[in-house]
């Protein structure tokens, strides 16, 4: 007799992506556009989601945060100070959210009330790579205070993301990291089809390009 074995990898990874699936047909009915953004600790998540949507605020756009994390409420307390509505999701262990936590999250919303919603992801480079969450886009957030070798160490999370985003250009010089070094890098991988874009959040330089290149 032949037996199939199936390794409980694939098994969680297919059920991941059926409730991402399910997620995203949810958010499409509600006529939701949904952004999720990976990256290291430090790289600027939380701040640019905050930029982000202050001007979205601005353009009378409602807007909603998830805050992942593994444990804490520090980055959804920030939302909230900024005025962002937001909903905390802790993963307990997990170094990455899934797309059942984010199931989760959004039926402690009332959908009806947001145009756009922000999900932050925990901060990691490797693990949220496999895992859609069910959003419109992928944003993948690095730092130039990371080094100038995060793309060439990491090509699963640029590969699996839809916008590529270097943040803290204004300290490029001060940490001695070249941008088009890691440009150049992202360049290569994603064979010049994908661009990456660079920001700072405290000088807000790089923002208009980005909500541009999210459709906001």
């Amino acid at each position: 007799m032949h037996i199939v074995q199936v390794g409980m990898e694939y098994d969680v990874l297919k059920e991941n992506n059926k409730i991402a699936n399910s997620n995203y047909r949810l958010l499409k009915e509600k006529g939701i556009k949904t952004i999720e953004f990976m990256g290291s600790i430090g790289a600027g998540k939380t701040a640019l989601i905050i930029k982000l949507a202050e001007r979205m605020r601005e353009k009378g756009l409602r807007v909603c945060a998830i805050a992942g994390d593994v444990t804490g409420d520090d980055d959804q307390r920030r939302m909230k100070e900024s005025g962002l509505e937001s909903v905390n999701c802790n993963t307990g262990h997990e170094c990455h959210l899934d797309a059942n936590l984010v199931r989760k999250s959004l039926d402690k919303m009332d959908l009806d009330r947001y145009d756009v919603i922000l999900i932050e992801n925990v901060g990691n480079l490797v693990c949220p790579a496999d895992f859609p969450l069910g959003a419109d886009y992928r944003v993948v957030v690095i730092s130039t205070t990371e080094g100038d070798d995060m793309v060439r160490k990491h090509h699963d999370i640029f590969l699996h993301s839809d916008v590529a985003i270097l943040n803290k250009m204004d300290i490029a010089d001060a940490v001695g990291v070249d941008p088009a070094v890691i440009f150049d890098d992202y360049k290569k991988l994603t064979g010049g089809l994908k661009a990456m874009y660079g920001c700072s959040t405290r000088t807000e330089g790089g923002m208009d390009e980005i909500m541009s290149v999210l459709g906001l």
